[in-house]
């Protein structure tokens, strides 16, 4: 199997603030094996850019000749980035499906019409304007980007501007006492959950969070993202956390994420799928998993304005898989 590589810069459509900072460029790599492909996305924030992202490429020895001996292929893989990593694991579950003739939820059996609904991501920035964004988006679930010194006062204006589900998003950018002072007073605007409070390798922050928030009569689940990249760390956080957030991209693919659902699973956790800045190569593969999890946070190709691919299909909050084989990718003819 041939292995190669293409750097590709996603434009967004607004400038995206989170607590740890700000893009209004993405620069993922799309990586091909044979005719399968999978997307590398190159966040500052997991130590991951669009170089690294080629050098490990570069370093990827012989992954063999059979696409349908998957582990064999994929421990072939030497140590390295995992968005890298996971991008190799897509493109070789795509070539698989492509090989069969059939979608990837149908070879995972999975029923592709139970799709959870997708939130819709609003950026850090003013409260104003993003209870705008919010007004303006219409999705009936909003996941807001928190981790300044405004945040109640931007839960509050997207609140007074749409009934919607909403979810908040610190990622890593609280203290435990910030934490323990927001959370309680945020659960008044109605939130589903919030997700990453805490520092990213502050497992025991969890736990004492957890019993704080018990202690005072406050019961508003908490997911981890950062902290739980991979099914070990799932493990840590049984009891801590009432859900885990799903990427593709920090697991290493769809292998891992998949052994990361059933390990939440026996030990009752929710489970929300996720993804970065992606384009739909990305995010397709990911959602072809959705019906396996609770939750969905799959609006990548929403936030961009030249995805390379058409793929997952949005109405509204709705998504909607291709029937083609594999991912069931069409690539898009260029502007």
């Amino acid at each position: 199997m041939k292995l190669r590589w293409e750097p590709y810069t996603l434009d967004l459509k607004t400038t995206f603030r989170v607590a740890h900072g700000a893009s209004d460029q993405r620069n993922n790599v799309l990586v091909y094996l044979d005719e399968g492909v999978g997307e590398a996305p190159a966040v500052p924030y997991y130590g991951e850019t669009q170089e690294g992202i080629i050098e490990y490429l570069e370093s990827v020895p012989d992954l063999g000749e059979d696409p349908f001996d998957i582990e064999t292929v994929l421990a072939r893989r030497p140590p390295g980035s995992l968005a890298a990593r996971a991008a190799i694991d897509v493109a070789l579950h795509d070539l698989w499906g492509k090989q069969i003739g059939q979608p990837l939820y149908r070879l995972l059996g999975l029923n592709p019409a139970n799709l959870p609904l997708t939130s819709f991501t609003i950026g850090m920035d003013r409260p104003a304007v993003m209870a705008e964004q919010a007004r303006e988006c219409g999705f009936p679930i909003i996941k807001i980007k928190l981790g300044s010194e405004f945040d109640e006062q931007i839960v509050a204006a997207i609140r007074e501007v749409t009934d919607a589900k909403l979810r908040v998003d610190a990622n890593a950018g609280w203290t435990r006492d910030q934490a323990l002072e927001l959370i309680p007073r945020l659960v008044s605007y109605d939130l589903e959950f919030v997700e990453q409070p805490l520092a990213v390798d502050d497992v025991e922050g969890y736990f004492w969070l957890k019993e704080k928030l018990l202690a005072s009569g406050v019961s508003s689940p908490i997911f981890a993202d950062e902290t739980a990249k991979t099914s070990r760390d799932v493990v840590k956080l049984a009891g801590a956390v009432d859900g885990v957030v799903v990427k593709l991209m920090k697991s290493g693919g769809i292998r891992e994420a998949l052994r990361m659902i059933h390990t939440a699973r026996a030990f009752d956790m929710q489970i929300m799928l996720s993804c970065m800045v992606e384009s739909s190569v990305g995010v397709t593969a990911a959602a072809h998993m959705a019906p396996l999890c609770d939750y969905a946070d799959l609006d990548g190709p929403l936030l961009i304005s030249n995805d390379p691919y058409s793929g997952l299909r949005y109405d509204g909050a709705k998504m909607s898989l291709p029937d083609g084989p594999g991912l069931g990718l069409v690539k898009r003819s260029p502007h």
